[in-house]
């Protein structure tokens, strides 16, 4: 894996902005990015459920798709709120296709991308503000949607591991 050191000196945005980035897109030191660990789930695969009480791929797509729209709007001084359940963990839609499938994964990537764009400008007394209501900065919060992003491509990668198992050889 080759990783790109620029030639001149990065912000503290700019470098958060590009984790956000990786976390989808990779490359990721660790492993696979989400991106390519969906490239073979269909949209059968990211709908069931092969662990008891778990999420399902999708929704777990849904959900850190949330999650960033939500900091997006932490970053920008609203949405303060914790989310209502039924937005943090989103209902699959009723049509779960393939273009239903391909369109959360594609607003998934699209919401980071858009996250990372509003990172990328922000100067570094922006990053140390205090979110209102939560008690931690923007850093801290940018931080942990690069967290979050991991932890749960990790599941992803568990729950492809118990649908191959649990699929007839």
């Amino acid at each position: 894996m080759t990783t790109t050191i620029p030639n001149r000196t990065t912000t503290t945005a700019e470098q958060i902005a590009d984790r956000l980035q990786r976390t989808i897109t990779g490359p990721m030191w660790h492993g696979p990015a989400i991106n390519d660990l969906l490239l073979d789930v269909g949209p059968r695969e990211a709908a069931r459920r092969p662990i008891a009480r778990a999420h399902s791929i999708w929704e777990i797509v849904l959900h850190l798709t949330t999650w960033a729209e939500i900091a997006i709007e932490r970053v920008r001084g609203r949405g303060l709120e914790d989310p209502p359940s039924a937005r943090d963990w989103p209902s699959l839609p009723v049509g779960r296709d393939s273009t239903a499938w391909a369109q959360a994964q594609s607003q998934l990537a699209d919401t980071y991308e858009r996250l990372a764009a509003a990172v990328r400008v922000l100067e570094e007394e922006a990053l140390q503000r205090v979110v209102p209501k939560r008690g931690y900065t923007v850093y801290t919060l940018l931080n942990g949607v690069v967290e979050h992003g991991t932890y749960h491509a990790g599941q992803i990668a568990l729950l492809k591991r118990a649908l191959e198992s649990s699929s007839p050889a």
